[in-house]
């Protein structure tokens, strides 16, 4: 099989994906073509097929598996298939181990070090509140640790939820040291927490898409509720620090065009808000550059606003 990630411009695809995503879209002339998001375990990739319904091309579904057959091209700096045929797989001609993206890093190895980091924590409140999601509580580990941080835009992949929060959270640790007037205890634990929701906002693998609960509440409304629900059982708990803590999660988008119910008004809020978008846009530049043929311009991107420009200084 030929990974999606070794694929060039002129290359021949005679291989089986999955499909991600299929839009039934149509030319400014009229003329009616799909649209597909081909996936394997190393990213996705734009395919287009521009005679749907033709000889060759079976009807098929988000998440099924197509054996397809086709040339690779390049359109606007970005990887495109032009696909002639298109053949709906059945199971057992596929490995589905192959076509699930999963984290780059070794997902043992961060949940050790963000158990580290939950050691450090000096509050005894805080520190029974994180040990309550990230130790005791099985089933939200299992989720959180197998669960993507996003849909599409970054870290859309098994494991990048726990990738994305470790990342925030480190760097959340280093403001500390930067800023001290920041109380690290409150910061660090809302760094932690500050996606928590997306365990219930954001269905596992292969889905990967919103669930009913998500669209309804999101994740931020979601993870503020999980933390009063922990902090309620946990005898003494001080209502201000679990305010505080609350308030961080739900400014943690920054502005209320972004999705935030409360803008920040502490300087830990304001720091998780700067952390985690910094990481987000980090990551997406760096998912953007992996799948670009050539350095230099690379076209109009909808998520920064912007022409990219891949730098070519060595």
């Amino acid at each position: 099989m030929k990974f999606i990630k070794d694929l060039k411009p002129g290359d021949r695809v005679a291989d089986i994906y999955m499909c991600k995503h299929k839009l039934c879209a149509t030319t400014k002339n009229g003329k009616e073509y799909y649209s597909v998001t081909l996936q394997d375990k190393t990213g996705t990739v734009d395919a287009k097929i521009w005679e749907p319904g033709g000889a060759g091309i079976d009807e098929f579904d988000d998440t099924d598996y197509i054996d397809v057959f086709g040339e690779v091209t390049s359109f606007n700096g970005a990887l495109q298939i032009n696909v002639k045929r298109a053949r709906k797989c059945h199971e057992g001609e596929y490995d589905p181990a192959l076509y699930l993206p999963v984290s780059s890093k070794d997902n043992d190895e961060m949940y050790k070090q963000l158990l580290a980091i939950i050691s450090t924590i000096e509050n005894p409140y805080l520190k029974q509140l994180l040990e309550e999601f990230f130790v005791k509580d099985t089933d939200f580990v299992t989720l959180f640790r197998k669960s993507s941080a996003a849909k599409t835009v970054h870290h859309a992949f098994i494991g990048g939820l726990l990738e994305h929060t470790l990342s925030v959270t480190r760097l959340c640790d280093y403001y500390c040291t930067a800023y001290p007037m920041l109380k690290r205890d409150l910061l660090l634990t809302a760094a932690m927490c500050h996606d928590i929701g997306k365990v219930r906002e954001i269905s596992l693998f292969p889905v990967n898409d919103y669930t009913d609960e998500g669209q309804f509440l999101g994740h931020i409304v979601m993870g503020c509720e999980m933390i009063g629900v922990k902090a309620a059982n946990i005898p003494g708990f001080p209502i201000l620090l679990k305010q505080e803590l609350q308030h961080c999660i739900l400014a943690h988008h920054g502005e209320f065009e972004y999705g935030s119910p409360k803008k920040p008004s502490i300087i830990e809020a304001v720091a998780l808000n700067m952390a985690d978008n910094t990481d987000a846009k980090m990551e997406t530049f760096t998912e953007l550059l992996s799948n670009v043929t050539e350095p230099g311009w690379q076209g109009y991107n909808k998520f920064f606003e912007t022409n990219i420009y891949e730098t070519k200084m060595d």
